[in-house]
């Protein structure tokens, strides 16, 4: 059985309400092409592939196609496929909210104990292969197409182009961003209010130099995540309290005097898992009332297999949630392009902390990105990215049940690793198994912020990071090492 429909046609975020299939599909189209988020002539996935995505049969997307094409949403034209009509629709601003005066944070919080210096156990020889998560398959980035969009892109560039620039970032990607994002992420994004940084790691400097000017003091941050974020929000003054996590995720109802959070919330690094629906509305409730502002990392979103889509928080309210994305998974790290998507009110704070001009990300770079998603190849890239993943993540999961069975695997519906407990006890020992088979792993105690109490133990597998020809290997090694 071919595979083939998986990389055809544009990624389409959609949540289906309602009752019955086709008039929830239905509905879900409308209100995009209503909101903008679908622009006239956006042309839409195969009805087999949105079958495949939204997990329904292609006779009832078959079937909403035509009805909407009846009704004037869409047209559809032999070799053109299925298109938004172009119709007047205006892309309207984000909903009004109710902005709570701006407010200064809680008191300085009491001293975070000091970082723990990360279990390095004793390796024997050096590792042949990694299973360290954060990283994708380097090998299978798309050097051709993204050559082909550095020509195009190079060729009709203007002058102007190859000048310092501007800190907001190049126009022509942040104008291809933002139809992608709205499209494909329920981001509600202005090219205006999009700044390109440098990664994830520089918008987030840049927003803990905003907020310590807004005098801000805490950033309520995950129990487990990353490190490196949380020594640089301290390194700019700012405390870092943890919230608890349970089964279904951070307990985002204990936020209180905090002036911000930052949070993975479409999939939680590295414990896996969607924040649920409730605890997004007490997290975005929270900051209307209190005036703070919500830091999302999107941090692998594009990467799901066994679920419905699930959507950027920043959609819940445009004016409170700054969204942080970049092509670190999607494509690569060394690209160094990410962005930022900012309330109204922050942009000026954010572009002012950033500079006068453009010293960190190539405007040939950027100009290349914004060719890349306009031609449809990121789009193609992303699904066949996601198919290839997913096998590995089904090899995986078979290759335990075959030959450690009493492992236990989780988060594994969508991103790029996987978690596997391990019996209490067994991190320390199972991670230096792994280094005498040549395998580098990382426990999840790693992960742990230093505020919390040690929880279970576990590995935190990127199963994205090795090359095809790498990856029998690695999983063999994995394997031997488990108990």
């Amino acid at each position: 059985m071919t595979d083939s429909w998986a990389t055809f046609g544009a990624d389409l975020h959609l949540e289906l309400r309602g009752p019955g299939l086709r008039s929830g599909l239905m509905e879900a189209l409308r209100e995009a092409v209503r909101t903008g988020r679908l622009a006239p002539g956006t042309r839409l996935p195969s009805s087999r592939s949105l079958a495949a995505d939204l997990g329904i049969a292609r006779n009832t997307v078959a079937d909403a196609y035509a009805e909407l094409v009846a009704e004037g949403w869409l047209t559809a034209r032999q070799g053109s496929g299925t298109r938004v009509a172009r119709r007047a629709a205006p892309r309207p601003g984000p909903a009004a909210v109710h902005r709570a005066p701006a407010r200064g944070g809680a008191a300085r919080a009491e001293p975070v104990p000091p970082r723990r210096p990360p279990v390095r156990p004793p390796v024997r020889r050096s590792a042949t292969h990694t299973l360290h998560p954060g990283t994708p398959d380097l090998g299978s980035f798309p050097r051709g197409e993204w050559l082909k969009a550095a020509r195009r892109a190079l060729a009709s560039a203007p002058h102007e182009a190859l000048g310092y620039g501007e800190p907001h970032g190049r126009v022509e990607l942040r104008t291809a961003l933002a139809d992608y994002l709205a499209r494909a992420r329920g981001v509600h994004a202005d090219p205006d209010r999009i700044v390109i940084c440098s990664g994830f790691v520089h918008g987030l400097r840049l927003m803990a130099q905003v907020l310590r000017g807004r005098k801000v003091r805490e950033v309520a941050v995950e129990s487990y995540g990353l490190d490196v974020h949380w020594d640089l929000l301290a390194g700019a003054g700012l405390g870092t309290p943890p919230l608890p996590c349970d089964g279904r995720g951070t307990r985002t109802g204990g936020l209180d005097r905090q002036g911000a959070l930052l949070i993975t919330a479409a999939h939680q690094f590295p414990l896996g898992g969607a924040l649920p629906p409730d605890r997004r509305a007490a997290a975005v409730d929270w900051a209307r009332r209190t005036g703070a502002v919500i830091l999302e990392d999107d941090y692998d979103g594009e990467f799901r297999y066994d679920r419905q889509p699930v959507g950027a928080l920043q959609g819940l309210d445009p004016e409170r949630v700054v969204y942080l994305g970049t092509a670190s998974k999607s494509l690569t790290p060394g690209l160094r392009l990410g962005w930022m998507v900012l309330p109204e009110d922050l942009v000026g704070d954010v572009l002012a902390a950033k500079g006068h001009a453009e010293w960190v990300s190539s405007a040939l770079d950027q100009l290349t990105l914004a060719e890349f998603i306009r031609s449809g190849a990121y789009d193609r890239h992303v699904r066949g990215m996601r198919l290839r993943y997913r096998r590995r993540r089904d090899q995986l999961v078979a290759a335990l049940a075959e030959r450690a069975p009493g492992i236990r695997v989780s988060g594994i519906a969508a991103g790029l690793h996987a978690v596997l407990e391990l019996p209490p006890g067994t991190e320390r020992s199972v991670v230096q198994a792994a280094s005498w088979q040549g395998l580098a792993v990382q426990g999840l105690d790693r992960f742990r912020h230093p505020a919390v109490p040690p929880g279970r133990d576990a590995l935190v597998v990127g199963y994205a990071t090795p090359t095809d020809s790498a990856w029998s290997g690695a999983l063999d090694a994995l394997c031997r090492a488990l108990p």
